[in-house]
């Protein structure tokens, strides 16, 4: 059954909002990945080291973190239209901010203040793009909309990538801002207010949210997405340093990798509408498989491009989650859909401070996709004890429906 908005909605109205959801998407992804295909130039215009930018990555992730579940809380009340138009306006802030930070305190702070919109944006994109399709359809538009942080990976990062080689790593943060506030006026311009729309207070929200389905859906993301993370923010010192390859090789690699976001977007909202839950296992095995092999490819360009796209195609995982949240969060699925990216993001704040320890212990820059198969197969691991719960109260569902 569709949404009171969906039945007054046309089909180009619809895509229209979802273009408008996916530029912020696509706002927020040049915004998370930009700084670690930069990381060689932030780490010399500010005099640090390369784990340090790590940190700021990190710095980032940790404002989603705290950001998502907060902002849901507090926005619960309002419109989910006037939510979406104050959290992308303080991300294009967050973002200006970053780009005119004088050190390297100030950015740590300034991109944990850019973090905190991340989640809370994503979860309430992801519940109106939901709210306008049939039910078996929710995977694949929360997929579409997701898209545009999948575009950023192939088109947005390598060229934030570009300019701040060419110009200043504080252009791409600039470049962000500017997106976000064009983000803002495709949201005021296509989405309509729908007074209709379920709003929860916030207490409801959090009783609602404790559920043990809920935290084990959060825990396979925080764990199981590190891998990709991991890898990722390492990349342009492992091309530099493993490949030997020149500096203007980069936003090559970050194509490739951008691409096979794209692939592992679409793949993941189709799967997850075909098998369920079941499709994350599926998910979780083939990440361990492309990350083990990013070691063994990373001595040739030729050879590390494709493992690079293989590992891009990990983001399967983020539709998968995102709509499983919405099948165990029921009442509580702004904050739910909110927190799934607050999870994924201490998958990034996790996977490259573990690869940093792995690479200042002395292991090399390949040991990222070492690190990285084991926390795939951690999230395997919470997936198994998350699927023995569900086959358990299974009877007992049935039961009660009966």
């Amino acid at each position: 059954m569709t949404s009171p908005l969906a039945q007054r909605l046309s089909p180009r109205a619809i895509v229209l909002i979802e273009l408008a959801l996916a530029m912020g998407g696509f706002a927020i992804g040049t915004g998370e990945f930009a700084i670690m295909g930069l990381m060689p130039n932030v780490a010399t215009g500010l005099g640090i080291s390369e784990p340090q930018v790590g940190h700021v990555i990190s710095s980032y992730a940790l404002g989603v973190v705290v950001g998502a579940p907060v902002l849901a809380i507090l926005g619960a009340r309002l419109f989910r239209r006037h939510l979406l138009l104050w959290l992308m306006g303080f991300f294009a802030l967050g973002n200006f901010a970053s780009a005119l930070a004088p050190g390297y305190g100030s950015l740590m702070l300034f991109r944990f203040i850019a973090g905190l919109p991340h989640g809370a944006y994503f979860g309430v994109a992801m519940l109106v793009a939901a709210s306008m399709v049939a039910p078996d359809q929710r995977a694949k538009a929360v997929a579409r909309v997701l898209a545009g942080l999948t575009v950023a990976m192939l088109i947005g990062n390598p060229l934030a990538t570009w300019l701040g080689q060419w110009l200043s790593w504080r252009w791409a943060f600039a470049l962000v801002g500017a997106i976000a506030l064009l983000t803002v006026a495709l949201v005021a311009l296509f989405l309509p207010l729908d007074r209709s729309e379920p709003r929860q207070a916030p207490m409801d929200e959090i009783r609602a949210f404790n559920r043990p389905q809920v935290w084990l859906s959060l825990l396979i993301g925080s764990i199981g997405f590190a891998g990709m993370f991991c890898v990722f923010a390492y990349l342009a010192p492992t091309l530099l340093e493993v490949t030997r390859v020149a500096p203007h090789y980069i936003p090559f690699a970050l194509a490739a990798f951008g691409l096979g976001g794209i692939v592992g977007n679409l793949v993941g909202g189709w799967l997850f509408d075909r098998l369920q839950f079941r499709a994350v296992a599926w998910l979780l095995m083939w990440s361990t498989l492309v990350l083990l092999v990013f070691p063994l490819a990373a001595g040739s360009i030729w050879t590390v491009i494709p493992s690079v796209f293989a590992v891009g195609t990990m983001v399967s995982l983020s539709p998968a989650l995102q709509t499983r949240l919405m099948d165990v969060a029921t009442g509580a699925q702004t904050l739910a859909a909110a927190s799934n990216h607050a999870a994924f993001n201490i998958a990034n704040a996790l996977g490259p401070w573990l690869g940093g320890l792995a690479i200042s212990a002395g292991l090399g820059w390949t040991s990222t996709g070492y690190i990285g198969a084991a926390t795939a197969v951690c999230g395997l691991l919470v997936f198994a004890w998350s699927w023995r719960l569900e086959r358990r109260a299974a009877p007992q569902r049935a039961a009660t429906a009966a």
